[in-house]
């Protein structure tokens, strides 16, 4: 829950903020909703499989991407001050993908997949995985968030952001190929 803490700024950082300013501009109706959970209830919850959640988590990758190409570029463009309310949009939308993935997802499978040993330890392995890397994006995302008052710092984002859009990349392709197909239906 700490990443989760941070993420909404109870710590460092002000995601409430971020959220104004992604409500601001129109995008809080950007993500359509992802359908009603249909069949059984993972054993021992009531959250029941949801068959449009992981084209909702896709589509969440698809706009972080995006987004990340628009730093990138309005960086390249020399415009830190939309570099600074793009790094808030970017914060809003991995919050709400990490929400989702904790509450939904993750919860889901730690029920489903018990049975599993092997598929159970992997996707603890990937929750693990994404919970230090959504540490070490809000841990950038705080190093910089001044960064429209301090133009000596784009030298140093340029190549966190590189890194982060790296990382970003790697693990959206291996949850897509390995993590989300183990999200299935209830017997």
């Amino acid at each position: 829950m700490f990443l989760l803490d941070k993420l909404f700024g109870r710590f460092k950082g002000s995601a409430p903020a971020a959220a104004a300013t992604r409500e601001s501009s129109g995008g809080a109706a950007v993500q359509p909703p992802a359908s009603s959970p249909t069949g059984a209830a993972a054993p021992g919850t009531q959250i029941r499989h949801d068959p449009g959640l992981i084209p909702a988590l896709m589509r969440d990758h698809v706009a972080l991407l995006e987004i990340h190409s628009a730093i990138a570029a309005a960086l390249d463009g020399g415009r830190l001050d939309v570099v600074r309310s793009r790094l808030d949009e970017f914060r809003a939308a991995l919050m709400d993908h990490l929400l989702k993935e904790n509450v939904r997802l993750y919860v889901y499978l730690e029920h489903f997949l018990r049975g599993d040993a092997v598929s159970h330890r992997m996707m603890r392995e990937f929750r693990h995985e994404m919970d230090v890397i959504g540490r070490t994006v809000v841990d950038f995302l705080g190093k910089y968030q001044d960064l429209g008052h301090h133009p000596e710092l784009a030298g140093p984002f340029r190549q966190d952001l590189a890194a982060i859009g790296k990382a970003l990349v790697s693990r959206i392709r291996r949850e897509e190929e390995i993590l989300y197909p183990m999200y299935l239906p209830a017997a």
